[in-house]
């Protein structure tokens, strides 16, 4: 809370195994435009839902991917 979406913030989505470094997932901005990480592009989705001011990640998961996942939120 605090910001708005639709003011020019975009999302970069990492996230980090039991045991591993960060790994970067991709990003997306608050129009939906995305760039992702070209070893995971197959499994990823990411959306924007500018009117509930929220980004959404979905990862077509196996157990290699069990890990705390974030956003970290920046202006473009």
């Amino acid at each position: 809370s605090g910001y708005s979406i639709s003011s020019g913030f975009y999302c970069s989505w990492i996230r980090q195994s039991p045991g591993k470094g960060l790994e970067w997932i991709g990003y997306i901005d608050n129009s939906g435009s995305t760039n992702y990480n070209p070893s995971l592009k197959s499994r990823v989705t990411m959306s924007v839902d500018t009117s509930k001011n929220q980004f959404s990640l979905k990862l077509s998961s196996v157990t290699a991917d069990t890990a705390v996942y974030y956003c970290a939120k920046d202006t473009q």
